[in-house]
């Protein structure tokens, strides 16, 4: 059901690329998957072979279980639920649960329980996403002005947030 979601977010992490660069603070990566998610996801400290070892189908499960289904964002709108899967991906299903939550305007605790759900529900979908696009986008340029190291990557962040914008966008155009 998730396929299409996954997939993108496996292309949008450099699909089955691995990359150890000094200034990722993610250090070692496979399929966007970083040493310390797939530690805390398997149970124990992979070797770093351990991580240039992890498969697509593994790292399709990996994402739907924990971006997906145990922050509850299948049970979100179906407009903000690419959006916000990407968004967990990229800052953490926590943050990006908060933001779900601050654009809506209840209690901002990072889980999304029936009170968030509710009000999601009922609220306008479309301003909930652009408002989650602009506090990820807020996100982007205060991680770069605390840390200049981080310069390198804000092509690649805001080409990615970028991407979410143009989609609305399209997807408004259609109506």
């Amino acid at each position: 059901m998730f396929d299409d979601i996954i997939t993108d977010i496996l292309k949008a992490e450099g699909w089955d690329t691995y990359t150890n660069r000094p200034n990722d603070r993610g250090g070692p990566t496979k399929w966007g998957i970083t040493y310390k998610a797939w530690a805390e996801y398997v149970g124990y400290d992979p070797t770093e072979e351990g991580i240039k070892a992890i498969t697509e189908s593994e790292a399709r499960v990996f994402y739907e279980e924990e971006y997906v289904r145990a922050p509850r964002f299948d049970l979100l709108p179906g407009i903000l639920q690419p959006m916000v899967v990407d968004c967990g991906v990229n800052h953490g299903p926590r943050a990006a649960s908060k933001w779900v939550q601050r654009a809506i305007g209840v209690k901002q605790d990072g889980a999304i329980g029936p009170k968030t759900l509710g009000a999601v529900n009922t609220a306008n979908p479309l301003t909930t996403y652009l408002k989650i696009c602009a506090f990820r986008v807020k996100l982007y340029g205060r991680i770069v002005t605390k840390d200049p190291t981080q310069a390198e990557n804000a092509w690649g962040w805001n080409n990615r947030a970028a991407k979410w914008m143009l989609l609305l966008a399209d997807h408004v155009g259609d109506r």
